[in-house]
């Protein structure tokens, strides 16, 4: 049998004493007196001081409890409300007693002793230096003793035995990774990946989190639903602010993102807050963040690692704490390499990177979105649009497959299901509609047909080594280089060159195979991207 091993302190307030004391409800001495719970050992916690009482508490155990033997266990404590003390006396208490757990169940009592005991009784349980699970009693209705002992409840530590909260905290997970994705029940087992990740990382920290990917690949649309998580959950309390970087230039980008007084600069007639100190105690996205100028990248750092910053115009500083989400379809460290970027400034909110894929590296996930676009429709216009069985056939047909480049990614999508909602006659997308969208985003990514004159390997190869080439080998060649154009690195272009046959790879190492080909030319990414 395991015997059962209680560990708490002596009540010097509820454990009272004197004549009535048979009168009242006294936790220590009327745990030991429920039907149902034998305590083997009570190993009392008490201070010299209260050594009288003590005893009366152990006599009166015995009385009620032959079984019980009481240790008492003089702590020496000088002030039981100082935290730091009282932990650290607990904490060698745990270190220095001989626990069996094999052999005892260990009981540790949370209704006696101060308010400081008790919490530093629960932070050693539930670190497991005290190998225990935790015990609270309460007092009959009119706290007399002839109305029996009062009740208790045993309470472990260990929520996975619990399958109702074991059971919300999964729900939890679910449902925040089904607000990140929007509802959409993705398919792609890296993406859903992904997206956990960025879910706990986002729960868990306020540090800047960097989202790269294509254009079009749904960042600006990821970081409003971490912000709308984050606020659901009280973790932040201000705004959502977002700015495109790229249409942020000279003294507008200064005063966009910084602020600036009156009279800072010839037609600055009334004060600006900016979008920083707009985002305090919030969320700001900055996407296209390596659009940014030198000084705008300086002050950016500043106020991300010292919380403040000089708005134009003024030498009073501003304080905003805000959190940061970047985004990019750039290679931020060749960026770095080249001088366009900062250094620190990337190391500063390189911490969390996080690339979104393209729609082309998705194609599980293409019917799903269909499902969401149209839902979308429906909610904007008020009015549901559905597709024929044969159209939907077509349209996803074509959707997944490789003559699908869905060059700006979701963008394009999106486009293609408004324009095939608009024209829906009494809501019904037909065939004739789907093909008609087909063609239409052909031609788009078909773009100008390939000469062997073609601007891009005119613009990137030596004169002499084009003389070289076979017209097959230019019309090839000029297809990756348009690749390597819409590309923001070496491995993206390499995704998107040998989409097809990676999937029959147990391996890929497309950039691997992008930089040979590449090298038969004579030619690097670096160079590549530095004459396109």
């Amino acid at each position: 049998m395991v015997e059962t091993v209680v560990i708490g302190f002596l009540g010097t307030t509820l454990d009272r004493g004197g004549a009535a004391r048979w009168e009242q409800w006294r936790p220590t001495v009327d745990l030991c007196r429920h039907d149902d719970l034998l305590v083997r050992r009570f190993e009392l916690l008490a201070d010299a001081q209260f050594q009288k009482l003590a005893d009366e508490v152990t006599a009166d155990i015995r009385a009620v409890s032959p079984e019980t033997e009481v240790r008492t266990h003089h702590l020496g404590l000088k002030d039981p409300w100082d935290f730091e003390e009282v932990y650290g006396t607990l904490h060698d208490f745990a270190r220095s007693y001989p626990f069996r757990p094999d052999e005892e169940d260990y009981l540790v009592h949370m209704t006696t002793g101060t308010h400081v005991a008790q919490i530093c009784l629960f932070l050693l349980t539930e670190s497991r230096h005290l190998p225990a699970r935790l015990i609270q009693t309460s007092p009959p209705r009119r706290r007399r003793r002839d109305e029996g002992p009062g009740t208790f409840a045993i309470i472990d530590l260990d929520l996975s035995k619990y399958d109702l909260l074991a059971s919300r905290v999964h729900r939890e997970q679910r449902e925040g990774l089904s607000f990140l994705k929007s509802g959409i029940d993705t398919l792609n087992a890296p993406f859903n990946r992904l997206i956990e990740r960025i879910e706990q990382v986002a729960i868990a920290s306020r540090a800047p989190l960097l989202l790269t990917g294509p254009t079009g690949a749904g960042k600006s649309r990821l970081a409003r639903r971490i912000y709308e998580l984050k606020k659901s959950r009280h973790q932040i309390e201000g705004a959502f602010v977002e700015v495109n970087c790229a249409t942020l230039r000279g003294d507008a980008a200064m005063s966009a993102l910084f602020g600036h007084v009156k009279g800072a600069f010839t037609g600055a007639v009334q004060p600006r807050a900016g979008l920083l100190r707009t985002a305090n105690e919030g969320i700001l996205f900055l996407d296209e963040i390596g659009e940014l100028g030198p000084d705008e990248q300086a002050m950016l750092l500043r106020a991300l690692e010292e919380k403040v910053f000089l708005p134009m115009g003024t030498d009073r500083e501003v304080r905003s704490d805000f959190q940061l989400i970047a985004g990019t379809n750039r290679d931020l460290t060749e960026a770095v390499r080249a001088g366009r970027f900062r250094d620190d400034l990337l190391t500063r909110i390189n911490l969390w990177t996080f690339r979104m894929p393209g729609l082309h590296e998705r194609i599980e996930d293409i019917e799903p979105n269909l499902e969401y676009e149209l839902d979308q429709w429906a909610a904007t216009n008020g009015s549901r649009v559905t597709f024929s069985k044969e159209a939907r056939a077509a349209f996803l047909g074509f959707a997944m497959s490789r003559e699908a480049t869905w060059a700006a990614n979701f963008r394009d999508f999106n486009a293609a299901i408004v324009r095939m909602a608009t024209l829906a006659p009494g809501g019904r997308i037909t065939t004739a509609i789907v093909e008609d969208e087909i063609a239409r985003l052909t031609a788009t990514w078909a773009g100008p047909s390939v000469e062997p004159s073609d601007d891009l390997t005119r613009r990137v190869l030596d004169p002499e080594v084009l003389a070289r080439l076979d017209r097959f080998d230019l019309v090839q060649l000029a297809d990756v280089l348009r690749v390597c154009a819409e590309s923001t690195s070496l491995s993206e272009a390499g995704r998107m060159l040998f989409s097809v046959s990676r999937n029959r790879r147990t391996t890929a190492n497309d950039a691997d195979r992008l930089r040979k080909y590449l090298t038969r030319f004579d030619l690097s990414w670096p160079r590549v991207r530095a004459r396109l």
